[in-house]
């Protein structure tokens, strides 16, 4: 976390938390979910606006964690603002040559090692890193097929519906914690 978040965090620790606002999409994406946007569905339909400014996708980036019960935030300042998810709070990069295990990036441009992959009843590939769990970028599932295909990641399957409970996330905080507002 940046020291300039946790200095307003000690200087104004109760700041209510905000819900609704803030998603990441498959793609590693993230949205800002005005009201107007909110008002007209929940996330993933419509998005709502992409953030597009780099240093604001890597603020959000550096700030970005899960609370004791599996929700995801970014610690903007003194304001906790939950992520609404689409999929799973990570997003995995891979590369790497053929033939080789790929290296883990996630949307953060955090590194993670490789522990297990799951497929979907759709077909989207899940990866459990060490950092946690997420879905594997659609540019990215034939550089995964390959290391599938050489006996270098096993993969087992999983109702999507049964992985934030067996991952230990929410996808949607807001709608879990308190009423929309």
């Amino acid at each position: 976390m940046d020291e300039i978040v946790k200095a307003a965090l000690a200087k104004w620790p109760n700041v209510p938390h905000c819900y609704h606002w803030l998603a990441l999409d498959a793609r590693g994406d993230w949205y800002m979910r005005d009201d107007r946007i909110q008002a007209a569905g929940p996330f993933p339909h419509p998005k709502g606006s992409r953030v597009l400014h780099d240093k604001l996708q890597e603020f959000i980036g550096r700030n970005y964690e899960a609370d004791e019960s599996g929700c995801w935030f970014f610690q903007n300042g003194p304001q906790r603002v939950y992520v609404e998810l689409e999929a799973a709070p990570w997003v995995w990069r891979l590369q790497g040559p053929p033939g080789t295990a790929p290296a883990v990036t996630s949307h953060t441009g955090r590194p993670a090692a490789f522990r297990q992959a799951w497929l979907d009843e759709n077909g989207r590939l899940f990866l459990a890193c060490d950092l946690g769990f997420g879905l594997v970028h659609t540019l990215d599932t034939a550089i995964a097929a390959e290391a599938i295909e050489a006996g270098q990641w096993a993969l087992e399957e999983l109702q999507f519906a049964q992985m934030p409970a067996r991952f230990g996330y929410v996808l949607s905080p807001g709608a879990a914690r308190q009423p929309k507002h």
